[in-house]
């Protein structure tokens, strides 16, 4: 049976640089951290992991809430936070949250989770704080509709994304957009169109814009039908807080008789491989989901080892990915 021993000797390191390595110790250089995990893959060394949490106290596991498994971009990160938590030798368990399932999820995660990760969600206030007096710490990606109580989050610089559509839309003679939102205040998606309105409303650049708000609840299906409601459109543009909502809106426009992009953009928010395929292919903010799942798991092990005060949110500057639906001029 493989031992630390022999891991320490295949990395060139002594044993307790393994141990470091083993409990998450920032005090571990990155490189060298990386070569001992490297030689525990070559060596196939399985730790004892009953033995390791008794004297850590730790589960070697992060919980991840997630909004809906079934949208790819959720789906997407996940699969990204798996590969990052791995580094630091921690296993993923995701759960699907709603705030029926609270009680429930208190006696689930207790002692099974050394921290959680938010995604797609924000969680009542309640629930936040008794997560904090039992010691778990939370990084959300997406930042949370609300915070009433202080809460470390990666998320996209919306203003700056949505700014660089504005002006687009502007240069192409857009007076008149649409906002697709999610509907429910407390929906993380709704952070994201507050950063919209909130240019609409006070950048000079785009005060003579007029907007109004749909609900599509984050779905295609909703999205559809909010459209399908309308008898005609009284805005060439359409931006869409999520992708799936977007798909839904090309699909109702379609069913419409409404063209796409001659007479209303569409633009989404995520560019899931599913908006590259639709007809026309839909224009979408880049979401740099490596990057930001990466993020949020160095934030949460920063957070379980301690490091309180070194732990900061951050926005990350995306992308615009600009395809046919944006329409004419494209940028």
């Amino acid at each position: 049976m493989v031992t630390r021993n022999d891991v320490a000797r295949h990395a060139g390191v002594s044993v307790a640089v393994v141990s470091y390595v083993l409990n998450n110790k920032s005090i571990v250089k990155e490189e060298t951290r990386l070569r001992v995990l490297r030689a525990m893959e070559e060596l196939n060394y399985q730790p004892n992991l009953t033995a390791r949490s008794l004297k850590t106290k730790r589960s070697g596991q992060l919980g991840v809430l997630t909004n809906f498994i079934g949208n790819p971009f959720e789906a997407g990160i996940l699969l990204h936070l798996e590969e990052a938590a791995r580094q630091y030798g921690y296993m993923i368990t995701y759960h699907t949250y709603r705030d029926e399932h609270a009680e429930v999820l208190k006696a689930q995660l207790a002692g099974r989770v050394d921290g959680i990760i938010l995604l797609g969600q924000s969680l009542p206030d309640d629930l936040l704080d008794t997560f904090n007096k039992r010691n778990i710490p939370l990084v959300s990606i997406m930042k949370p509709a609300h915070l009433e109580i202080p809460l470390t989050y990666v998320d996209v610089d919306w203003q700056a994304a949505y700014g660089k559509i504005f002006r687009l839309l502007k240069q192409q003679g857009h007076s008149e957009i649409a906002l697709m939102s999610h509907g429910n205040s407390l929906n993380p998606l709704q952070a994201r169109m507050a950063s919209a309105i909130h240019l609409l409303e006070t950048d000079e650049s785009f005060r003579h814009m007029k907007y109004q708000v749909l609900e599509g609840r984050g779905r295609y299906e909703n999205a559809y039908h909010a459209i399908m409601q309308l008898s005609e459109p009284h805005f060439t543009a359409i931006l869409c807080a999520n992708d799936l909502m977007a798909i839904g809106t090309i699909a109702a426009c379609r069913d419409k008789g409404w063209r796409v992009p001659n007479e209303l953009a569409v633009i989404g928010s995520e560019n899931i491989l599913m908006v590259g395929e639709t007809n026309p292919p839909i224009a979408a903010v880049e979401y740099p989901r490596i990057q930001a799942a990466n993020m949020a798991v160095e934030k949460l092990i920063q957070l379980i080892g301690g490091h309180h005060g070194d732990v900061e949110s951050d926005l990350i500057q995306a992308d615009f990915i600009s395809r046919p639906s944006l329409g004419r001029d494209q940028e």
